[in-house]
């Protein structure tokens, strides 16, 4: 069986950069021509996708499957992590959920997790040219060494070149460069072919000197300073998502102010990235029940979770029931997104402890639906078809993916402002025109350009604003960022020397 060559970006540490630099190198090799494919053999994230055989992975390796031009593949994340508590995961293998570990009993099977690794990359390896590899946090923690799957482990197995990524913003480059490259194994040392510095701000030439120091110190040259950049949209690291969401957002005096609940379990907040980028929003990230009352906020949107009982009692507790009742009565829109819906709904009932806690959960009671966890996940893209509305004057096609584990059920209303749509699974789409509450299992809804817009422009109609053209294409926004991304690294780096690594 043939294996195709393969390029490792691993890290000093977390949020240095890896997944963007991987995703750089891949649309890099894409438009030169390359089969290029993304790798990660461990990821650790709320934020995942369902591909289109119904199967579970990690956003970063869809983003960078996107770059390279493809379709997502589990093969690409054969082991996700998908925290459910401070010290305990989902396994997800091979896109399906697969059991519930404390981290020192997913440890103990590391050897197993290993062999999924081995044979997902393998079969990866065989359908293309180049595998671009994406480490996980720092090669250098000595207390994982032994259950290590996801570092050095699968970068002697691929026979990959690894760059080791440095974040100069976090202060001590050098330092973390240095203590990383003496803290990996000797016996791996050699697979190290250079260093990449990242997030550098100022005049490249003051660095210079401090480079030529370290190449007397460590046998590894610098092959890149990567500067740091606010004008690439990209898709974040989790925490550093949320982090930055709310500085690209607010660009006209008649915006379209947007909470987004900050959850302690938050998942897939790509689903509001979309709305982000529109001229006509502004978004901020809030636990605060007050900011709800207290500033001139016209949509709020509860957001996924890994952990829907636990949040919707942190959300009480802060007092956003109350809220919510008189954001709703004053003429605030609401939007609910899969764990987000189910808590706009009546009640929540987990029997066998599924999501947390077992017991019979109170929702906020704006939507007149009752969701049964089950330990059944729903994983599927859908598409649906929503008939004239209040939102757009003719029909509208949503497409997205579904990710949870309840099945919510339509209590009796006679309302004929209500809007729902259901499945073989309950649920999927109900909205009350009326009182402007809307929610969904459908992420990625307002990656729909027609449906976004619709959307604000109901919110801008009831505020007394005319409405928006369509204007923004959001797929083909996406494909110009790739390419920008590519630039990035292009014009920073020796990828002569880089290209080298991989025989292009």
């Amino acid at each position: 069986m043939s294996r195709a060559k393969s390029i490792m970006f691993q890290g000093t540490g977390s949020g240095v950069g890896k997944s963007i630099v991987v995703a750089a190198m891949c649309r890099l090799l894409s438009r030169r021509g390359v089969k290029v494919a993304p790798f990660k053999a461990q990821n650790m994230a709320l934020n995942s996708f369902v591909t289109a055989d119904g199967k579970e992975m990690g956003r970063a390796q869809v983003f960078q499957a996107e770059a390279c031009g493809l379709l997502p593949d589990v093969r690409m994340n054969p082991v996700l992590l998908k925290p459910s508590a401070d010290a305990r995961s989902q396994v997800i293998l091979m896109g399906e959920p697969f059991e519930h570990l404390s981290a020192r009993d997913y440890y103990k099977r590391s050897r197993a997790h290993w062999k999924v690794v081995q044979e997902a990359y393998d079969s990866l390896s065989s359908d293309y040219d180049v595998i671009v590899i994406e480490g996980a946090g720092s090669p250098a923690e000595i207390n994982l060494r032994k259950t290590d799957i996801v570092n050095m482990t699968t970068a002697e197995y691929a026979g990959a070149s690894v760059l080791i990524v440095a974040d100069i913003d976090k202060g001590g480059v050098f330092a973390s460069l240095k203590g990383t490259f003496d803290l990996i194994e000797e016996r791996f040392r050699p697979l190290i072919k250079g260093f990449i510095i990242n997030k550098f701000r100022g005049d490249v030439g003051l660095l210079e000197p401090g480079i030529e120091m370290f190449s007397k110190i460590v046998p590894v040259p610098v092959l890149g300073v990567l500067p740091w950049f606010y004008d690439i949209h990209v898709d974040e690291e989790d925490g550093v998502f949320v982090q930055k969401i709310e500085s690209r957002t607010g660009k006209r005096r008649d915006s379209i102010r947007i909470c987004v609940a900050r959850l302690p379990r938050i998942s897939n907040f790509t689903d509001f990235s979309a709305l982000a980028l529109e001229d006509d929003v502004e978004i901020i990230l809030s636990d605060s029940s007050e900011d709800l009352l207290s500033s001139d906020i016209d949509i709020v949107i509860l957001p996924g979770t890994k952990a829907t009982t636990s949040d919707i009692e942190f959300l009480r507790a802060r007092g956003w029931d109350k809220a919510l009742r008189k954001f709703v009565k004053k003429g605030g829109m609401v939007a609910g997104i899969c764990g987000g819906f189910q808590m706009l709904g009546m009640t929540i009932s987990d029997r066998f402890g599924t999501d947390g806690a077992p017991g019979l959960y109170e929702g906020f009671g704006l939507l007149p639906i009752d969701t049964q966890m089950s330990d059944q996940k729903v994983l599927k893209q859908v598409e649906i078809q929503i008939q004239a509305i209040q939102l757009h004057e003719s029909a509208l096609t949503i497409q997205g993916y579904e990710i949870h584990m309840g099945r919510s059920t339509l209590r009796m209303d006679n309302s004929r402002s209500l809007l729902s749509i259901d499945t073989r699974e309950g649920q999927i789409f109900v909205f009350n025109q009326e009182r402007g509450i809307l929610g969904t299992y459908i992420h990625g809804i307002f990656d729909n350009d027609v449906f976004r817009r619709a959307f604000l422009n109901f919110v801008r109609k009831r505020k007394g604003l005319m409405p928006l053209p369509t204007l923004f294409n959001y797929k083909k926004y996406r494909l110009g960022q790739f390419d920008r991304l590519a630039d990035w690294l292009e014009e920073n780096s020796n990828i002569q020397e880089i290209l080298r690594l991989v025989d292009v």
